[in-house]
């Protein structure tokens, strides 16, 4: 049967592969161009080590934790910056440990923005949320569970103050004899430093304030963000779709199994969760991975990203550093531990809320802002305020 007259010729594969190769390079420019930016900021005010240091108030390094992770996107800075504070005598292991936590929580929020970019379509935007909450639900379910367990064993006799997770990372570090190292640098902050650097130094022309610096390269990155997940999202949906579909069905994502080491092992090579977690939302939501894969890959991004923070600790190895390092693993190990076996409850929350949102996507704005902004905010000024004010 012939061709229609009039009829758009569609492109070739290759072309779809080419435009999804660059929109998957300034994607990965736009996360680190954002983290550039916001970085700028905390470092020009120094608020960042003085919100994350201040006193030994666990709901206060929990509070912050997230809302420094949430700003900065990314847990491994947090992580690396809670493990320094330790190392040098600003923070105590016990709080800290607090203070990972809330890292864990603070980490889920790039890939929620991410499938934000998709709310236009409403079947593909569902799918992308969901992907995004299977990567915040765990890390929230977990904290909620942890979190009063850290706190109230910390009372028990004989505990010295020592919490149950910090009892138990302190047995393991007298048993690990870590060697000094020095952390690698990320593959993916090597190759997109060209286009963070252009954006820094063409803004940099034009305002000396570091802080209007932070915030337009943050603005721009966003922009670089939402206009390459767009590039990438529609050129999956084009030729690469159905390729690409049997390459990760029957390769990466043939099994829970593959999956989990596919998150394992991405993520200690990329040195960044927020990167992982938040490229699987456009592809899963372009229908590329079956949903009930994504959530053990997200399993195992979150084991990956504990690498950062033990390599951030032999750096500087002191007992309490290894200690930050080590119950951040076991937290993940617990995440991980609880959640595969009752998988069944992420995976329906996420899909249950999804579906809401899909209908009405303010409520994806209000999980945004309540569980990353609004809570962590006024848990800060209520627990500073009532509980530990003098």
């Amino acid at each position: 049967m012939s061709k229609r007259i009039g009829q758009p010729k569609s492109k070739p594969f290759w072309v779809h592969g080419l435009f999804a190769v660059v929109s998957l390079y300034f994607f990965l420019c736009a996360i680190n161009v954002m983290g550039s930016g916001l970085k700028s900021i905390g470092k020009s005010t120094d608020w960042i080590a003085n919100a994350m240091a201040q006193g030994d108030n666990p709901l206060v390094a929990l509070f912050a934790s997230v809302l420094i992770t949430s700003i900065v996107q990314s847990s491994s800075f947090t992580t690396s910056l809670i493990i320094t504070l330790v190392a040098a005598g600003e923070l105590s292991v016990g709080t800290a440990i607090f203070a990972v936590m809330g890292a864990n929580i603070g980490t889920s929020i790039t890939g929620l923005i991410v499938s934000l970019g998709t709310m236009k379509i409403r079947r593909q935007f569902r799918r992308a949320y969901a992907t995004a909450l299977m990567h915040a639900i765990p890390n929230l379910l977990t904290v909620l569970i942890l979190f009063p367990l850290e706190w109230a064993s910390r009372s028990l006799p004989g505990s010295n103050g020592h919490g149950l997770l910090m009892r138990v990372s302190m047995w393991i570090t007298e048993l690990l004899g870590l060697d000094p190292g020095e952390k690698p640098t990320s593959p993916i902050k090597v190759i997109t430093k060209p286009v963070v650097t252009f954006i820094n130094d063409m803004v940099g022309y034009v305002t000396e304030s570091v802080t209007v610096l932070g915030v337009s390269v943050a603005v721009i990155g966003l922009g670089i963000l939402f206009v390459s997940l767009l590039g990438l999202v529609s050129n999956l949906k084009g030729a690469l779709l159905q390729r690409l579909e049997g390459l990760f069905s029957k390769v990466i994502f043939r099994n829970d199994f593959f999956a989990w080491i596919s998150g394992i092992s991405s993520t200690v090579a990329v040195q960044s969760s927020s990167v992982t977690t938040s490229l699987m939302v456009p592809i899963a939501g372009a229908g590329v991975v079956k949903l009930r894969r994504v959530f053990p890959f997200m399993l195992g991004c979150n084991i990956g990203t504990t690498v950062t923070g033990v390599i951030a600790a032999t750096a500087n190895p002191t007992a309490g550093a290894v200690t930050v390092a080590v119950s951040h693993v076991l937290f993940n190990i617990f995440d991980n531990g609880i959640w595969y076996p009752l998988k069944i409850i992420p995976i329906r929350l996420a899909k249950w809320y999804s579906g809401i949102a899909s209908r009405a996507p303010r409520y994806a704005l209000f999980f945004l802002l309540t569980i990353f902004v609004i809570i962590p905010i006024v848990g800060l000024v209520v627990t500073e305020v009532f509980f530990y004010s003098d």
